[in-house]
């Protein structure tokens, strides 16, 4: 079952900025899906209409197979929301404020009180947790807005950079936890741009790129396509004469040296002869006094996303004369070419600031 399924979500805001752009994806219960991209991308705007927090501008959003909107409370006591720098008020504690929190989910007290309690155990916030919050560091607000995203037991998590500001056993942890918590049955909407996070922790991935979705799919799909007869190669000594040698030496090959250690091989020929000019190569690499410590396939997941955004950009054009057209279906038309008209319009019949 698809807990979240999008149908060309699009989102305009009345600046003319569009931060979707016909974005369809599914994401299937039980797992953690990534929503990656550069700053600006449409990451938080997504997860904002996913909460029904605004009202898209065209397109549709379904959340446990019913339609997401303004209206629909009893989807969002289902679901844990953390939004990216949260504000929190500054003279509550983190127990005063888990409380309220519960309390606005209408949780007895029988049941919130051990369940905060668990939580700042979870979080590590035991010691703070009679601190006000305005004296907690960044990355103690960061596990107290996870705290609170859990505090009614959500089937569904919506998380926007949740490891921004965590140290590197904070974050560790917090990964755990997301695991445990996708093995307990949950779902997890995972806005990152912190690409080792996603290639730990995440069965698929979206990636958007100016408002377009431009890969969906699994992490692992997503790196065969990518980087598919690539290896790298992790060496020692004189590493820059052994590649101007087997430059030379060897066809169908491309080298990139990624660090003072290590290389990266691509291979242009057929699967078959893979094995034959690898042993070329080393062979090369051996005479001229290079030793090979490791063999491993090539890239992570950061290689993956910048080889996409890379093939994004090349069909950019196309991209071009798509947002027209949907821009056109909208309502929004390009200034005419007479001189005397005023901007591009658009027609709706609401003056809300989202739209």
């Amino acid at each position: 079952m698809d807990v979240v399924e999008t149908i060309d979500l699009t989102k305009i805001y009345e600046t003319r900025q569009i931060a979707l752009n016909s974005v369809n994806m599914s994401i299937p219960q039980g797992c953690i899906f990534g929503l990656i991209g550069p700053n600006g991308a449409g990451k938080s705007t997504a997860l904002r209409l996913i909460m029904g927090l605004q009202r898209p501008t065209a397109g549709t959003i379904r959340v446990f197979q019913e339609p997401m909107t303004l209206s629909t409370g009893h989807l969002r006591r289902r679901i844990g929301f953390l939004s990216q720098g949260g504000n929190f008020p500054a003279d509550m504690t983190p127990i005063t404020y888990l409380d309220l929190v519960g309390k606005l989910f209408g949780i007895v007290s029988s049941i919130r009180k051990p369940r905060l309690s668990a939580l700042l155990h979870a979080m590590d916030l035991l010691q703070a947790s009679s601190q006000r919050i305005e004296h907690l560091s960044s990355g103690q607000r960061t596990r107290l807005g996870i705290a609170a995203a859990l505090m009614n037991d959500p089937d569904l998590l919506l998380l926007d950079e949740p490891t921004i500001g965590l140290d590197p056993e904070g974050r560790h942890y917090t990964l755990d936890l997301f695991e445990e918590l996708r093995r307990k049955g949950k779902t997890i909407i995972l806005s990152t741009h912190i690409l080792p996070d996603a290639d730990e922790t995440c069965d698929y991935v979206g990636i958007l790129n100016h408002g377009k979705l431009v890969f969906t799919g699994s992490v692992s799909d997503m790196k065969r396509l990518t980087l598919a007869n690539t290896i790298d190669l992790l060496v020692e000594g004189e590493v820059e004469l052994g590649l101007q040698a087997a430059t030379v030496e060897v066809r169908g090959v491309q080298f990139e040296r990624l660090g003072a250690n290590t290389v990266r091989i691509a291979f242009n020929s057929r699967e078959g002869e893979f094995i034959s000019i690898l042993s070329q190569v080393l062979d090369a690499l051996a005479r001229h006094g290079v030793v090979l410590k490791s063999i491993q396939p090539a890239g992570d997941l950061e290689d993956a996303f910048l080889k996409t955004l890379q093939e994004d950009r090349r069909k950019g054009f196309a991209r071009a004369l798509d947002s027209e057209d949907i821009m056109a279906q909208l309502g929004i038309y390009p200034p005419s070419n007479n001189p005397r008209e005023g901007l591009p319009s658009l027609r709706s019949g609401s003056s809300d600031e989202v739209i």
